[in-house]
């Protein structure tokens, strides 16, 4: 059986990989940052509090666990 793959490797215009004009990206550009769904200022809010609270829990559960094995390491060592 003979094998069908090719075995010549795959030109960069082949694969989308060639250059393309400064005015063809700029138009690229523009057209995809049309398809972006931004959120509402109502969900920028929600977001950043629930980041803000998140943060705020993990910076005390490490600041408590800093707490405790520094404690931990002065009472072993002195």
């Amino acid at each position: 059986m003979s094998d069908t793959r090719s075995t010549t490797p795959a030109r960069s215009s082949d694969r989308g990989g060639g250059r393309t004009s400064p005015a063809t990206f700029y138009r690229q550009v523009v057209a995809e940052l049309r398809k972006v769904v931004y959120p509402t200022q109502q969900q920028v809010v929600t977001y950043f509090v629930v980041v803000l609270f998140f943060v705020l829990v993990m910076m005390t559960i490490v600041a408590g666990l800093d707490y405790a094995f520094g404690k931990t390491m002065f009472a072993i060592f002195g």
